[in-house]
């Protein structure tokens, strides 16, 4: 382990390098370039909260703010883990030529998606002001359920780069799995919404990512302290998720290059 500290070191410069080619590919040729960090997150929000207010007609105070709480903590890990998980089939040719610590590809994946989450973090801390809301001193707390957010999305980042090196149909599966998943945590409804069916509601409960989201709504919108147990479990839930990556990918790191 100590190791593998030294060579986190003696490479992060790289990753520095990785992050900011990986942000200038994804927005390359786009005239508005990173400012659509800011404008997807709203507009979804503006699409979102106009059919599902009138169709579903959901009675949640402020709830343009509610679904863009919520898609800024979905979105980022639907698109971190989603780029990570191909980050080292498309790094394949470098890795072949030099050594580079694998793990650095991932990491990069998921920095460069953390810029995206700040800035729509600010988006939305814009639309709260915008609509006259509140801003409770929580506020700043906010930052605790995005870091347990970002723990989580590189654990599960981590073991999709490793397992889609030699199955290539995750890629395709983890689509349809992020589709799905988007129904079993409260983007865009509200939790008492599942109240009339158990099963479901139970499903959504214990999923890590309703449990973060509800954590960064209570503390950004609601102004309340969590309990000490929620802060524990979603803690304690992104560091196991993180460990059981870093375990895997260390594990297999060496067999990728048979894979590549």
């Amino acid at each position: 382990m100590v190791q593998y500290l030294k060579n986190f070191q003696k490479f992060r410069p790289l990753l520095g390098e990785l992050v900011i080619r990986d942000v200038k590919i994804k927005y390359r040729k786009s005239v508005l370039g990173v400012l659509w960090t800011l404008l997807n997150p709203l507009m979804m929000m503006i699409v979102l909260s106009v059919v599902f207010s009138h169709l579903l007609r959901f009675n949640v105070e402020n709830y343009p703010v509610y679904i863009l709480s919520g898609q800024v903590m979905y979105n980022f890990f639907s698109e971190s883990t989603s780029s990570a998980m191909t980050s080292i089939l498309n790094n394949a040719p470098l890795i072949k030529k030099v050594y580079i610590p694998k793990y650095l590809f991932t990491l990069a994946r998921i920095a460069s998606s953390v810029i995206n989450i700040m800035a729509s973090f600010s988006a939305l801390i814009l639309v709260m002001v915008f609509m006259r809301m509140e801003l409770h001193y929580t506020l700043f707390l906010g930052v605790i359920p995005i870091l347990c957010m970002i723990l989580l999305a590189t654990g599960v980042g981590l073991i999709l780069a490793t397992v889609t090196v030699k199955f290539r149909d995750i890629m395709h599966l983890y689509s349809v799995f992020l589709t799905a998943l988007t129904y079993l945590c409260p983007v865009i409804y509200p939790m008492s919404f599942l109240e009339g069916s158990s099963l479901v509601y139970t499903i959504v409960s214990i999923n890590p990512l309703t449990i973060i989201m509800n954590m960064f709504r209570d503390l950004v919108i609601y102004g309340m302290m969590p309990s000490a147990g929620a802060f524990l479990v979603a803690i304690g839930v992104s560091v196991i998720v993180l460990l059981i990556g870093l375990i895997v990918f260390y594990k297999n790191q060496d067999k990728f290059i048979l894979n590549l």
